[in-house]
């Protein structure tokens, strides 16, 4: 009788399934520290620890008085710029052209008038009225009212055309160059209200209100439910059977139902010691860091990091 049940026992057990794999891990947070690239005191906070806050929503700003001026003095300079740059493309003002066509018609006037009282110093030489000297005087004068005529009408076509190519190039330029500064001391304005880059929950925050903020220093920490990761270390012999790609579910004490998720990344190299206080049994033994993402991000949601994971190989439909 002792043989039969011995037999039967091992019949049962030839036909029960194998058990599925599993391995001790914890869960993992990839946190986004979010900073600001300079200084300043900080005037608001806009998030607390624990909220879920959504892309685009404010996090915090500091003191942009400074940077808000700055901004300011670049705007005016554009303008002055781009005035600067539309005047080359222009000849002088009407009032000016104005001005310079009555010289124009004056000297115009006085070379008429020095002409006529040349032939009349002429027809006085020829009768012997008057010296050669003051007919000399008369040609002199009525020479000088031409070349007044030709210089004021040279200065009346320069004044009616644009500026020279260069100078035209060199004033865009210089508008170019200011709407460049404008722009930077725009996003230097702007980087001193921080807003949330993605969805995610609040983790921590660093300073308060009123505080000095170093540059470069986080002020808020996120965790996007993306950013949560199993971790779990496989033996060696058992890391063969693995591939990036492969399904896993993972379990935590209490969770309602598995969580399942897939292998997304295997070290390379192995560790002697994982984490003990997850798993006494694989103490000194050569094992494999391995990471896990859940599919879900409602799934990565339940997970809190630090958490310990029971981590399983899927079984195959």
């Amino acid at each position: 009788m002792s043989r039969a049940l011995l037999l039967l026992a091992c019949a049962l057990t030839a036909c029960s399934p194998r058990p599925v794999s599993s391995w001790s891990g914890y869960a993992e947070g990839e946190y986004i520290h979010v900073a600001a690239p300079q200084g300043g005191t900080l005037l608001t906070l806009s998030v607390r620890r624990g909220e879920v806050v959504q892309a685009g929503a404010p996090l915090f700003a500091l003191d942009d008085a400074a940077e808000r001026a700055a901004r300011n003095e670049a705007a005016a300079r554009v303008d002055s710029a781009r005035a600067q740059a539309r005047n080359t493309e222009l000849g002088r003002r009407f009032e000016d052209a104005a001005a310079l066509r009555a010289q124009v018609a004056q000297a115009e006037a006085q070379a008429s008038l020095a002409a006529r009282e040349l032939t009349r110093q002429e027809a006085l030489v020829q009768q012997g009225f008057i010296s050669q000297s003051r007919l000399d005087d008369a040609r002199t004068a009525a020479k000088e009212s031409r070349q007044r005529i030709a210089e004021l009408a040279a200065t009346l076509k320069v004044a009616q055309t644009p500026a020279r190519t260069d100078e035209r190039a060199a004033a865009a330029a210089a508008a170019r160059a200011a709407e460049a500064a404008l722009a930077q001391a725009q996003w230097n304005e702007s980087q001193r209200r921080l807003a949330a880059p993605v969805s995610a929950l609040v983790a921590d925050t660093f300073f308060r209100v009123g505080e000095w903020v170093p540059a470069g220093q986080p002020v808020v920490s996120l965790l996007p439910a993306t950013n949560v990761k199993a971790r779990f270390y496989v033996p060696e012999t058992e890391l063969a059977s693995l591939a990036v790609g492969d399904a896993v579910t993972l379990h935590y004490d209490g969770c309602p139902a598995p969580i399942p998720a897939h292998i997304d990344r295997i070290a390379t190299e192995a560790e002697y010691t994982p984490p003990v206080i997850y798993s006494n049994a694989q103490r000194s033994r050569l094992v494999f860091l391995v990471e896990a993402r859940p599919d879900d991000p409602g799934g990565a949601a339940l997970l809190k990091p630090g958490q310990p994971l029971d981590v399983r190989r899927a079984a195959k439909p």
